[in-house]
């Protein structure tokens, strides 16, 4: 799901706008994703005061932070009434893949295996990008949905940055031509904007991976 729809930079100045006199807080609402006051239309948790969004979050990661927990465990363990603010925050974990899960049992991974792992998308349609890198065609939507992608996973700029620009050697991307800008560094540089707006990634990326999958079809 898209966080925004509309012309990018219209909502980038809105977004700017915004930012500057409403707070911003530690944790997303689980509903929208907004990390502000300022909630999606129609958004469940609209009015939820945001100490009880936060509490959800911190009840979750402070008892995975002492032990691995099934997700009933876990329910019982917080501090809290488990209900539905918490299950949205839990979802929202595992979307971010700050949890990792095996046989059912949750573990909050620690922050150096988190960047590793997010570092490199294992879900499609990121994975398709990833893997196989954009071609022509579809650089603009690759490009923005990765970006976007390690915006919502939380790593910060300069790791994105980093990141992207290796992607755009290593996957074969850059070779393949299709660019305005001189260098790697250049591109992702005017991309910023993508990073600073907090744009959703999805409807980019399916649109990058049909185009990316149809050109080795039949290239």
């Amino acid at each position: 799901m898209n966080k925004y729809d509309g012309h990018e930079d219209d909502e980038a100045i809105q977004l700017a706008t915004r930012r500057l006199v409403v707070p911003s807080f530690a944790y997303s609402c689980p509903g929208c994703y907004s990390t502000n006051s300022i909630h999606a239309i129609d958004c469940r948790f609209e009015g939820t005061p945001w100490a009880e969004i936060e509490t959800a979050y911190t009840d979750i990661i402070i008892v995975l932070s002492r032990a691995p927990q099934s997700q009933e465990s876990l329910a019982d363990a917080i501090p809290h009434t488990w209900g539905d603010l918490h299950r949205q925050a839990l979802q929202r974990l595992r979307r971010e893949e700050r949890l990792a899960e095996r046989n059912g049992v949750l573990r909050l991974r620690t922050a150096a295996e988190f960047t590793e792992h997010v570092s490199k998308p294992s879900r499609e349609p990121m994975r398709t990008i990833y893997t196989q890198g954009s071609v022509p065609g579809c650089h603009d939507n690759a490009v923005f949905a990765l970006i976007a992608w390690y915006e919502m996973v939380g790593l910060p700029w300069d790791e994105t940055k980093e990141n992207v620009i290796q992607w755009l050697t290593d996957s074969g991307t850059w070779a393949r031509g299709g660019f305005e800008e001189s260098s790697p560094a250049e591109l992702v540089n005017n991309k910023q904007h993508v990073y600073d707006a907090g744009y959703g990634w999805r409807e980019k990326a399916e649109s990058a991976k049909r185009i990316i999958e149809r050109h080795h079809t039949t290239g």
